[in-house]
């Protein structure tokens, strides 16, 4: 049966917030085959009501009865409430599709993008995970590179809009601007310092080893992705003042020399990879042009001359679309496209999954 022919029941969890209301724009547009939009959230918010593709759609309670029927389940709902609630969702026949840090690094779970490694996708046991938005943006660069000469070690710097954390975090943005305007004090609650003309090298809690959370994400998150679990990887995740996309600084070492113009084509050539890199004419990817996309965009490529067969680059994404609910969305597709949705959905939940990264 083609995707076109089916009509799905689809739950949201987490509708209310950003990333589930973007959920709700990309599946009109990419015209997923919903018979059934069910729109949930926690019970504070039940009973909101939700624009989706021309209808108002109240917002129910989170429950596992929810779930009875649902084919499948996007979660953005954070790691404590699918942790909860994923389990049974999947135990109902659902297939998740989860974006929070739940079961990303679990074992039995595939960690998945949409255009770097969908297969892993045919082993779901009813739950499957959505890497880090700052990941999502950076593998697929990394896959080309790694099928083109090889990678030996990545050092990213990463420029996280506000988006990122929710809609508090965007209102407070924007009303420390007007604050800074008014020459009034800038107050944040949000972040433990002013956001606005700011940079804070702190995204998520710090670890034993000094690194945030934000940054080991991406760290073990980029080998189990890439299926190379030995790579070498350092990260340091500063948010910034930018309301929406994401924007990173990669150093790559590669196994093989290749060339700025070899990886140019290498990185054009994946699915959903665009590369603008003519620095004489100020072309390089940048956070407000790539915000309302769908794209990983690509530039300033060149030597890094520090190292044996260096590489340095600039990657930009929207967070929110390609970063969260498209590549949901795109699995989804997948799913479907490949009969993987029925068949798999019914099978056991996997032991011990749930644990975060």
């Amino acid at each position: 049966m083609s995707r076109e022919a089916q009509s799905l029941t689809v739950a949201i969890v987490g509708a209310t917030g950003v990333v589930g209301r973007t959920m709700i724009q990309v599946l009109s547009e990419r015209h997923f085959p919903v018979g059934e939009l069910r729109l949930l959230a926690s019970g504070r918010s039940a009973g909101k009501t939700v624009s989706a593709d021309g209808r108002t759609l109240t917002v129910d309670e989170a429950t596992p009865e929810a779930f009875d029927g649902v084919d499948i389940a996007l979660f953005s709902a954070g790691t404590e409430v699918s942790r909860q609630l994923a389990p049974e969702a999947a135990a109902r026949g659902a297939t998740v599709i989860d974006n929070s840090n739940a079961w990303r690094m679990d074992p039995a779970v595939p960690l998945i993008v949409s255009q770097v490694n969908p297969g892993d996708a045919e082993w779901h046991e009813g739950i499957i995970a959505n890497p880090n938005c700052s990941t999502m943006q950076l593998v697929p660069v990394l896959m080309a590179l790694r099928d083109t000469v090889g990678l030996e070690r990545v050092v990213v710097d990463t420029y996280q809009s506000v988006s990122g954390t929710g809609a508090e975090a965007l209102a407070e943005l924007e009303n420390q601007i007007r604050s800074h305007v008014a020459g009034e004090a800038k107050v944040a609650s949000v972040y433990p310092h002013p956001i606005a003309f700011n940079a804070l090298p702190e995204i998520d809690v710090f670890l034993e080893n000094g690194y945030t959370r934000e940054e080991w994400k991406i760290v073990t998150e980029s080998r189990k992705i890439l299926h190379l679990p030995d790579l070498r990887v350092s990260c340091t995740a500063v948010r910034v003042p930018v309301f929406v996309s994401h924007s990173e600084a990669v150093h790559v070492e590669t196994s093989r020399p290749i060339t700025p113009a070899e990886a140019r084509r290498a990185f054009a050539a994946v699915p959903g990879v665009v590369v603008v890199d003519d620095p004489e004419n100020h072309g390089y990817p940048i956070a407000t042009q790539a915000a309302g996309s769908d794209e990983v965009y690509v530039g300033r490529v060149r030597t890094d001359p520090s190292v044996e067969h260096g590489l340095a680059l600039w990657v930009v994404s929207d967070n929110l679309r390609k970063g969260a609910a498209t590549n949901a969305v795109e699995i989804a597709e997948s799913l479907l496209d490949r009969g993987w949705v029925k068949a798999r959905s019914r099978r056991a939940v996997p032991n011990g999954a749930g644990q975060a990264s």
